[in-house]
């Protein structure tokens, strides 16, 4: 779940000309740009002052972005979306992140 948390926050707060790699251990998340997050419960509080919270299958940004997950498409208030297949998500804006294990990294 935490991995699906940095996909849409990533997809949110990075310009789609940056690559950006990011490692999940346990409830903490860092990432090659130096963003980190701290996961505690279903909030993420992220070190550039911003926050994320988990409902069901919807995420809740603090800067008012939000997303959405229904199968294996995700909406995003901004009126992109992604899908995932295997361990790829292929957004609408062109972009793409691949997992792998405990990482992401986003083109």
């Amino acid at each position: 779940m935490q991995i699906l948390l940095v996909l849409a926050f990533v997809a949110a707060v990075v310009g789609s000309a940056s690559a950006q790699s990011c490692n999940t251990f346990g409830s903490s998340t860092r990432c090659d740009n130096g963003l980190s997050g701290q996961r505690f419960g279903n909030f993420t509080y992220w070190s550039n002052g911003s926050s994320s919270q988990r409902v069901g299958t919807s995420t809740y940004n603090s800067d008012g972005s939000s997303s959405q997950r229904i199968g294996n498409s995700t909406y995003y208030s901004n009126g992109t979306s992604s899908q995932t297949l295997g361990n790829t998500t292929y957004f609408s804006n062109g972009r793409s992140c691949q997992r792998a294990g405990n990482s992401v990294h986003c083109d």
